[in-house]
């Protein structure tokens, strides 16, 4: 279930963002960036749609997926 980004509480988001981009496998190129560079590109992603906030009813876990990504 995809859930609004523009509904989660600021602070609630910077950190699911923050988890995101920190997690090993994230890649970002060959340019090493900053973090708060990588949670600027990711939030700039939801803003864009290109990424979306997905919650598992299943697991119970929320996550940033890549709209590209997904099978729906």
């Amino acid at each position: 279930m995809i859930i609004p980004w523009q509904d989660i509480a600021p602070e609630t988001l910077d950190n699911l963002i923050e988890h995101f981009v920190l997690r090993e496998g994230t890649d970002y190129g060959e340019q090493e960036l900053s973090l708060a560079q990588k949670v600027a590109h990711v939030r700039q992603q939801l803003a864009n749609g290109d990424a979306v906030v997905m919650y598992s009813e299943l697991h119970e876990s929320v996550d940033i997926k890549l709209r590209r990504d997904l099978k729906i």
